[in-house]
């Protein structure tokens, strides 16, 4: 039985008309949400980061501010731009592009911003709030393969979920969602003991390593749905995930691709937080 291809496009594409039809009302109640972006330097990553999120802010009427900063702009200048941001009524949401220049304290950015303004939801509040089943935003990686898992009839109750991977941005919001809809979640990383063993047994199999095709066919059972976060440029200059997809799919009953799988999903639930945020500040 050939697995069923999670389409993230495809997906992303469903909640960014959602986000458009919300937009359309709150502008109708004298509302335009607004993502404010601050990129430091002419990283060229960040650069098509930032490009790709004013494209899909355009795209769905949200109102798109950059402030691209000089590469030698100091923490404190930073800082006090955020600060600005936050003391605007008219900006919603409030985003840094990671990663920041050399002498800038990346956690004294992110604490920096407003718990409410926190789209991306990496503040300490914030994260908190996640653990704590509270209101508040969830980062929106975690929250995109959450709704691919749901939009794609993917039961999370009572499964063994396990997931590869243990960052702030990932890991942790992974296992702590996928706990609230009553997964039995293991999270696994570099010094886990029997790595093979315990992934082997997951029903869902979320993998966000960093390392290009690290997981093959013999870490997963048999009718695993396989979720991979990770992007790489392979030897041919392709782009793979940290699944190898040719060895792993034919075992899995669902799994996502590298690209159009989790990738979309990330700036599709960053327009939603921002829509969100809008509807909380102004209390509708």
């Amino acid at each position: 039985m050939a697995a069923t291809l999670i389409d993230g496009k495809k997906i992303s594409a469903q909640i960014k008309e959602e986000v458009k039809e919300e937009v359309l009302l709150l502008q109708q109640k004298g509302v335009t949400p607004c993502l404010a972006v601050i990129q430091v330097g002419n990283d060229p990553a960040s650069s098509v980061y930032v490009r790709n999120k004013r494209k899909a802010c355009e795209y769905t009427g949200i109102r798109f501010a950059d402030y691209l900063l000089a590469e030698d702009t100091d923490q404190q200048t930073l800082l006090t731009k955020i600060q600005e941001l936050n003391e605007d009524a008219s900006v919603h949401g409030i985003l840094v592009q990671l990663p920041l220049p050399e002498g800038i304290d990346e956690k004294a950015v992110t604490r920096a911003i407003r718990p409410s303004k926190d789209v991306d939801g990496f503040h300490p509040v914030t994260a908190g709030a996640l653990f704590l089943r509270e209101k508040g935003f969830v980062s929106c990686t975690p929250a995109g393969i959450l709704q691919l898992l749901k939009r794609s009839g993917i039961e999370i109750a009572g499964k063994e979920c396990v997931v590869l991977g243990r960052s702030n941005i990932v890991g942790k919001p992974m296992a702590a969602l996928l706990l609230q809809e009553n997964g039995t979640v293991t999270v696994t990383h570099s010094r886990t003991k029997n790595l093979r063993q315990v992934t082997g047994r997951a029903d869902i199999l979320v993998v966000a390593v960093g390392r290009p095709r690290f997981v093959d066919d013999t870490y997963i059972k048999e009718g695993a749905v396989v979720i991979d976060v990770g992007i790489h440029r392979n030897e041919d200059n392709k782009l793979c995930g940290d699944v190898d997809f040719e060895k792993v799919a034919p075992k899995c009953s669902a799994i996502t691709p590298v690209p159009g799988g989790v990738g979309p999903m990330t700036v599709a639930m960053l327009l939603k937080n921002c829509v969100e945020a809008a509807k909380v500040e102004s209390n509708l």
